[in-house]
């Protein structure tokens, strides 16, 4: 009876020492997460009481420039938007059919299990080493030079690992029932994934494919490696216009700035009033950050919605 007492006595001991440090290690863990929020919410703070009064009309029009009151963002988030379009029209086609293959075509072997492996360890590569692969690739190689082709196809590089994990895990989050049911009638292959699995994975794939085009957008090593300009006051040209008149293409190959490099610029000057533009284009560019990953939530929420198994 007393061993009985003693073992129940043991027991709650054990149980109260745990609940102990299960309550420190929550203390411990909430003073965490509040000190990195309170330092993102005095860096935002900050941020916004240096740069919102310079967010003006003329801001957003002008080209950069010596004077910090007359300076603009037009080329960087002209640039900034260029250069995503070309990484989204290469990146997301690719990714996504990469991830169909992989996920539904291809035979599972040794070989598959390496091609996976690495494209698992490409997502964790330093964004560096994709700069210095496309300086001799696309650059030197292709010939493409310092321009905006070389800097989409660099970031597109850069997210095809997070569109493919991405992408293959919606598709694997898929019932097997789908498939199933799709084949005893008779679909082909290409048809199940073209009917069933893509529009019911399509709320991943789409997760995916903003959030890998919100962290291209903020990249600054790759782009700096390839070459790209740091003050530039024109624009890529329109196609069919000018003298003579530009091509359909030729703003591909035209020199370009971004949004992270023209902060960049401003940031290493020492003049304060730069400083205050730098903060200005980063409310920017975090803002649209901020609203691409709000629209992959919303849109991931919205079709998850729709869809009935």
């Amino acid at each position: 009876m007393n061993q009985t007492v003693n073992s129940k006595e043991r027991l709650r001991a054990i149980i109260r020492s745990r609940k102990r440090w299960d309550v420190i290690f929550g203390i411990l863990g909430l003073l965490a997460m509040s000190v990195g929020i309170l330092t993102l919410v005095a860096l935002f703070a900050q941020m916004i009481i240096d740069g919102l009064p310079r967010l003006t009309s003329d801001f957003f029009t002008n080209f950069p420039s010596r004077r910090a009151g007359q300076a603009g963002i037009v080329s960087a988030w002209v640039g900034s938007l260029l250069v995503m379009f070309v990484t989204a029209l290469f990146a997301i086609p690719v990714g996504v059919a990469s991830a169909i293959y992989l996920e539904e075509y291809a035979r599972k072997n040794w070989f598959t299990d390496i091609i996976e492996i690495n494209i698992t360890n490409l997502a964790g590569v330093p964004s560096i080493v994709y700069g210095l692969l496309a300086l001799g690739l696309f650059v030197y190689t292709f010939g493409f030079g310092q321009s905006i082709l070389s800097a989409g196809l660099t970031l597109a590089l850069l997210i095809l690992p997070i569109i493919i994990v991405s992408t293959r895990e919606a598709l694997r989050a898929i019932p097997q029932m789908v498939r199933e049911g799709a084949y005893a009638c008779g679909a082909t292959k290409w048809q199940v994934c073209s009917d069933h699995l893509i529009p019911y994975g399509m709320p991943g794939i789409l997760t995916g494919v903003i959030i890998g085009l919100s962290r291209a957008i903020g990249e600054t090593a790759p782009i700096i490696t390839i070459g790209a300009l740091t003050f530039i006051a024109f624009l890529p040209p329109v196609p069919f216009t000018g003298e003579p008149a530009a091509g359909m293409f030729d703003w591909l190959f035209s020199p370009f700035t971004v949004m992270p490099i023209q902060i960049f610029n401003w940031t290493s000057r020492p003049d304060p009033a730069f400083h205050a533009n730098a903060a200005a284009a980063s409310l920017v560019l975090v803002v649209l950050t901020l609203s691409m990953n709000a629209t992959a939530i919303w849109l991931r929420y919205r079709l998850r919605k729709n869809l009935k198994w």
